[in-house]
């Protein structure tokens, strides 16, 4: 019986045998396409991750230098971005005496909206004369992003022109959040004259608001990724807490207001990611 049973199994184990030694190389040949593919894709990511990095670079010397001096008028700024590119971004032209500077945000995120932040900052510069209103700007500039495309983007702008020997400071806001002028005797004003965000409208039509910026003021100028910034329990920084600190810090220097405001909103969110770019840019006169 035993030996029946041993004769009826041994082909089939040396059957077995055969058959893994002939699957062998094809499985050395799988693994080794495999891995193949694995080298390409990782050399597509580190190269993928270049150009990205690239493309901040490019972006970030296409916006305004981090720290500016024009006279009596200091302006620091930052940009934050949630994605691989801002889609905000925050410009200065100096024309003869006067300074004209832009903070926008397009909508959306990621480099969907950081490839539309060149288009916007060449149509900023081209359209800036010196005499030019901020309100023709962004005119002009809203009616090219309408003509242009269909699939244009919408944008929120602040752009402003400074005239640095009297201070006296012209602005126009599409559809940007308020920014914040804190005289340096406390009093508190929102900037909030303008129109549309652009791309919204072609014809849209826009005003211009103004005041002057007196020895000790600061203008605070943000995107609403500072507002929106989420903490862990799903609260808003919000425009009171953004009042908040930058009352604790209008006495100090553009580029520490600067940090105090970010390092506030920084430490609100905690651990939370950010849920949108983030821009900021402090104009004060000393």
């Amino acid at each position: 019986m035993s030996q029946s049973f041993s004769t009826a199994v041994a082909p089939r184990k040396a059957l077995d045998v055969r058959s893994y030694t002939q699957r062998r190389p094809a499985r050395k040949v799988a693994r080794r396409e495999l891995e193949t593919k694995l080298a390409e894709l990782q050399k597509d990511y580190a190269e993928l991750h270049t150009s990205i990095f690239e493309a901040a670079q490019v972006h970030r010397r296409l916006c305004a230098p981090r720290h500016l001096h024009f006279g009596e008028f200091d302006i620091a700024n930052e940009i934050f971005a949630v994605r691989q590119l801002p889609g905000d971004f925050f410009s200065v032209e100096e024309i003869g005496k006067d300074v004209v500077f832009a903070l926008g945000d397009v909508s959306g995120k990621g480099l969907a909206a950081g490839m539309w932040t060149p288009h916007l900052v060449g149509l900023v510069r081209a359209h800036t004369t010196p005499q030019a209103t901020p309100e023709s700007i962004v005119a002009n500039v809203n009616y090219a992003i309408c003509r242009a495309s269909s699939l244009g983007p919408f944008a929120s702008l602040f752009l402003a022109k400074l005239d640095t020997g009297t201070g006296v400071l012209r602005y126009c806001s599409a559809g940007h959040p308020p920014a914040f002028l804190l005289r340096a005797n406390g009093v508190m004003e929102m900037l909030i004259d303008g129109g549309l965000l652009l791309g919204a409208l072609g014809e849209a039509k826009y005003v211009a608001g103004s005041c002057k910026l007196g020895a000790g003021d600061t203008l605070l100028i943000y995107s609403d990724g500072i507002t929106e910034s989420l903490n862990s329990l799903g609260q808003e920084f919000g425009y009171e807490r953004l009042e908040r600190y930058l009352r604790g810090c209008h006495r100090d220097s553009a580029d520490s207001i600067l940090f105090s405001v970010l390092g506030a909103v920084q430490d609100f969110a905690a651990t939370r990611p950010l849920v949108d770019d983030m821009s900021l840019a402090v104009v004060r006169r000393n």
